[in-house]
């Protein structure tokens, strides 16, 4: 091949690698700008992906898919996507009786109303905290930061005082702390230890590095106790000392995000 062809196809190579080089960086993936977009969490995101509830330019979106923020139209169950101007957080104490998610088909009273209604659009509750639980919700429309919170890579702990009815003996606890069996497999708390022992009932402390529905109600359960009362006091850096029930307050971004 002589000489002189070389820099022409080197230029042009040159060129295709930069080409792919910028296509790539200006783009990110699909669960990631619905995440971004204050939708829902990574994880939850790659659910809505498979449930075919999300378009990108009119065609049904795939997991793993590739997307510019700034020239596609992204879709969620017909709405277009739009990016949020500024990330917002919210610790609320969310009492038994309201459902943690953003909307509900029975018409149930849903953590959104413990906030202004100008605000509470576009956030949703980072994890569960089932109806009848009570305690530390934290609601963002940062989805990546939820994924730092959720995921069971990052190792997040979740504290609860939990009452039980009846006395947890010595070899109860230490069934729960050794772990017990769901349809799941095996389970153990982070930590466990009882708060106070009454005629009555017994409440613990248990903290879990991740969580399951219903996880701490079915484990004391399966070691032969019913929850009486569930209260989330503590979630990762948050706790719930500073609020009452119904309270929210509005903290800062985090400094991870920063």
């Amino acid at each position: 091949m002589p000489l002189r062809i070389l820099p022409a196809l080197i230029v042009i190579r040159l060129r295709l690698y930069h080409l792919r080089y910028t296509t790539a960086m200006d783009t990110i993936k699909l669960q990631q700008a619905l995440a971004q977009a204050g939708v829902a969490s990574r994880r939850k995101a790659e659910e809505m992906i498979l449930a075919k509830r999300v378009r990108v330019n009119g065609e049904l979106a795939h997991i793993g898919q590739r997307v510019d923020v700034a020239t596609d139209k992204i879709e969620f169950d017909q709405q277009t996507i739009v990016q949020p101007e500024t990330k917002r957080y919210f610790l609320v104490y969310k009492p038994a009786g309201l459902v943690s998610t953003t909307s509900d088909e029975q018409g149930r009273e849903t953590v959104l109303s413990l906030l202004p209604k100008e605000v509470g659009e576009r956030l949703f509750p980072v994890g569960r905290l089932d109806k009848d639980s009570e305690g530390l919700l934290l609601l963002t429309n940062d989805g990546e930061y939820a994924n730092t919170l959720l995921h069971p890579s990052f190792g997040v702990e979740k504290t609860y005082e939990v009452t039980v009815i009846g006395q947890v003996s010595d070899k109860a606890l230490e069934h729960l702390r050794r772990g017990v069996k769901l349809k799941e497999g095996y389970v153990a708390p982070a930590a466990a230890i009882i708060l106070d022992n009454s005629e009555h009932t017994t409440t613990l402390e248990i903290t879990l590095a991740e969580g399951k529905k219903h996880e701490i109600r079915r484990m004391m359960r399966r070691i032969g106790y019913e929850v009486q009362k569930l209260v989330r006091i503590k979630f990762g850096q948050y706790t719930l000392e500073m609020l009452d029930e119904s309270d929210y307050i509005e903290l800062p971004p985090p400094i991870s995000n920063t």
